[in-house]
């Protein structure tokens, strides 16, 4: 650990539950739409919502959103590579949001809304360029604007934001995170 740097730029030591599993962290907009479509995932064990790649330690919600620290609404998400190769978990990400928007998906504008790939290992390095270069070829005059850097340390964010459509959200109207479920995913605060 450097002494120059803040520890919310360290990297994420924390380590899945089972050896066998890996962990990935995705960045694509508001956090809540994107978990559940990694939630219903076959082979991904579990997710949480939180906060990384910024620079400010232990931060929260509001802290985020006033742009200040940097961070980017991510998931991390637990997976047995056995049953779900990370290149699934790339191309479920492309799929959930437009990676040629900057700092912005739909309404949901900030820095904190960014396109990001966040790896663990070389090997997801690789896997990440890879698809970028490929998904790449499918915008004739766009730019992908997502990063692709090694993950920082993973702050959790407040209870309430996790699995908050399969919760429910503010309206009560919860939504399956059934393996494999393709009901529409409605986003609401």
């Amino acid at each position: 650990m450097s002494s120059h740097n803040p520890p919310a730029l360290d990297p994420d030591t924390d380590q899945p539950n089972n050896p066998g599993h890996e962990l990935a962290q995705f960045g694509a907009g508001c956090f809540w739409g994107v978990e559940l479509a990694f939630q219903r995932l076959e082979g991904v064990v579990k997710t949480e919502v939180g906060y990384s790649q910024g620079h400010a330690d232990n931060p929260n919600y509001n802290l985020v959103c006033t742009g200040s620290t940097n961070h980017c609404e991510v998931v991390r998400v637990e997976f047995d590579p056995a049953v779900c190769p990370y290149t699934n978990l790339l191309s479920l990400f492309w799929s959930r949001h437009d990676p040629t928007s900057l700092n912005r998906q739909g309404g949901d504008v900030g820095t904190q809304y960014r396109s990001g790939i966040y790896y663990y290992n070389e090997e997801q390095a690789r896997l990440a360029k890879e698809s970028l270069e490929e998904k790449q070829k499918s915008f004739k005059n766009k730019m992908i604007v997502t990063e692709i850097l090694p993950a920082k340390r993973f702050y959790r964010a407040e209870e309430y934001h996790q699995q908050y459509l399969e919760k429910g959200g503010r309206q009560g109207s919860k939504q399956s995170a059934a393996k494999g479920c393709t009901d529409p995913i409605r986003c609401y605060g």
